[in-house]
């Protein structure tokens, strides 16, 4: 996939994160993990993002991404595969190389480790990923690793491969002038932790799309919200929020982390075996556990006879 048809494909639809799933003792359980993808892809989500935040990126070594992307990218069908990145340069360089060369579509660039850095240090930091690889680059404003309109303009004149944008601070102001600023030459991805809570916000700010992590594990209503978002039907959105995303919220708000130890635990539920979550992050607790078995009852897959 070139990276004009990444930008495309990124903007037509739902997106998503899928979890990784360990076995027992913490180790990439691979067959799991293709079962899981390949249901999901049956949905409509035109990008899925292997080994990205809500697939515990950051608790997976360099040298186990590609073997999680190769996995995503032989059941996946027509859908695209992009691989999470990120660390400091040099590792990031060599992750995304990696990914590359089992076939990954692209990768989300996800915040360098550690320190605060100035616009002149991301700016050098983007550039040379984007210049490591052919494939689409997307990058991720979040936390420690905010572009300006002005660095993320740069960056598209240097960066043919920049295709597209994903924010997660929450600072509507600064992506209403990103994209005031930068029009099409960028697609535009919401990023907050359970995505569906900022939407209509987003949507005004020119985001057309957004990373659902519940799509991991109730798939169909995570599209029928997209649908209702995009065809301006305010009723249903409330009703989903309502029903689904605030007592979901209820739960993710319970310990720092559950934004991902819920979805797996969703995941879990609906009869994949994801397994643990890696540490620093920990499960949900039994209560928790029934609480998330109560929400998404009316949803649960049917299992094969």
């Amino acid at each position: 996939m070139t990276p004009e048809q990444l930008k495309v494909a990124l903007g037509s639809g739902l997106l998503s994160f899928p979890v990784t799933h360990f076995d027992a003792e913490g180790n990439f359980a691979g067959d799991s993990y293709r079962a899981h993808v390949e249901w999901l892809a049956g949905y409509d989500a035109p990008v899925l993002f292997a080994a990205g935040g809500t697939g515990e990126f950051f608790s997976l070594a360099p040298r186990e991404i590609p073997e999680i992307v190769a996995a995503a990218k032989e059941v996946a069908g027509k859908t695209a595969i992009v691989s999470g990145c990120g660390y400091g340069t040099e590792m990031a360089v060599e992750i995304a190389q990696s990914v590359e060369k089992v076939g990954a579509d692209g990768i989300l660039l996800l915040p360098h480790y550690l320190i605060d850095a100035p616009q002149e240090g991301l700016y050098a930091h983007v550039k040379k990923i984007c210049d490591s690889v052919d494939f689409g680059v997307m990058v991720y404003n979040r936390d420690n690793a905010v572009l300006t309109a002005d660095t993320l303009a740069r960056l598209c004149d240097a960066c043919p491969n920049l295709v597209g944008f994903k924010d997660g601070t929450g600072d509507i102001g600064l992506v209403r002038q990103i994209t005031a600023k930068m029009g099409d030459r960028l697609t535009y991805l919401g990023g907050m932790p359970t995505a569906e809570l900022f939407a209509e916000a987003y949507l005004g700010a020119g985001f057309t799309t957004y990373s659902s992590a519940v799509f991991n594990f109730v798939p169909g209503l995570a599209n029928e919200f997209y649908s209702a978002l995009r065809a301006g039907d305010r009723a249903t959105c409330e009703r989903i929020l309502n029903d689904f995303f605030y007592p979901f919220m209820a739960i993710r708000n319970r310990a720092k982390g559950y934004a991902v130890s819920a979805i797996k635990a969703g995941v879990r539920l609906q009869g994949f075996n994801a397994g643990p979550v890696r540490s620093p992050l920990k499960d949900l607790d039994a209560a928790e556990m029934d609480m998330m078995a109560a929400l998404i009852e009316p949803y649960q897959r049917k299992k094969a006879a």
